[in-house]
């Protein structure tokens, strides 16, 4: 007669306290797996937050850009008799102007654009309007700029016989220009440093 040999007590402990710590470990195991989800997530959604309000301060500045070279091209090119002081100056052309533009562009356009502007409004009754077509940012960083725009110049003189009628005033051909504008920011706006004529077809 065979005599059943009962389990040792240590034995039936240890496997008694497996199944509690099994679970245990799967359960913070678990718990660590879904904290590193979320952490993931949150980083993920942060960096294309990031990037997409990157990709947003950059469009801002260049139409800010295109901005400033379209009043530049407008402002330059906008003057007649009726803006002539009581002086024969153009004070008022001169200050819009200064606006847009850096003070190094601003001291060259008044010892040399300036006066010419003037004196062919006082002596000729010379009166000049822009149009611009289009604006474009060929390259931008974090204090330099170049754009490209595309317009059209149109210079008027009065008539002989009625000097004071504008609506007898005779108009040229309009002048297409084309020209490339340097910016810079100073003090954080955008303003125009330079300009060059840009030759080729269409201009």
């Amino acid at each position: 007669m065979e005599v059943a040999v009962a389990p040792a007590a240590g034995a039936v402990s240890t496997r008694t306290d497996e199944r509690p710590r099994s679970a245990t470990f799967r359960l913070v195991l678990l718990v660590v797996l879904a904290v590193l989800l979320i952490v993931s997530a949150g980083i993920l959604v942060w960096l294309l937050a990031d990037r997409r309000g990157a990709a947003d301060d950059q469009q801002a500045e260049r139409e800010t850009v295109m901005s400033q070279t379209e009043q530049f091209v407008l402002r330059l090119n906008t003057y007649g008799p009726d803006d002539l002081d009581d002086q024969g100056h153009l004070t008022d052309y001169q200050d819009q102007v200064d606006e847009v533009i850096t003070p190094k562009f601003a001291s060259d356009f008044e010892s040399s654009g300036l006066p010419i502007a003037e004196q062919t409004v006082k002596q000729a009754g010379y009166s000049r309007t822009a149009e611009v077509f289009g604006v474009g940012v060929q390259s931008i960083d974090s204090d330099s700029a170049v754009a490209i725009v595309a317009g059209g110049l149109t210079g008027s003189y009065p008539d002989p016989q009625h000097p004071d009628d504008d609506s007898k005033r005779s108009s040229g051909q309009e002048d297409v220009l084309r020209w490339e504008v340097d910016l810079v920011k100073t003090d954080g706006t955008w303003l125009v440093d330079a300009y060059t004529p840009v030759t080729g077809e269409g201009q």
